[in-house]
């Protein structure tokens, strides 16, 4: 089992916004904000669910990152 190192506090990621060039703000994982539940439910059943084909076999967390000038949100995959 791995672990995603931002969602464990053991590292900050730093993401400049494609748009402005100014630096974007995590706000946790992506699957998260799917539903009122989603943050307490199982992470690998989430990564299942999340749509995106790297999550689970390629081991990479997607988190949501937004722009706090101009609003742009962009979801980054973290290596776990």
């Amino acid at each position: 089992m791995s672990i995603c190192p931002v969602c464990n506090g053991l590292r900050e990621v730093y993401v400049l916004c494609p748009d402005c060039g100014q630096p974007m703000l995590e706000n946790g994982r992506e699957m998260d904000f799917y539903d009122d539940y989603s943050p307490y439910m199982e992470i690998d059943l989430m990564k299942m669910e999340d749509g995106h084909p790297d999550t689970n076999s390629g081991h990479k967390c997607p988190h949501l990152f937004r722009c706090p000038s101009c609003f742009k949100e962009e979801t980054i995959f973290i290596k776990e």
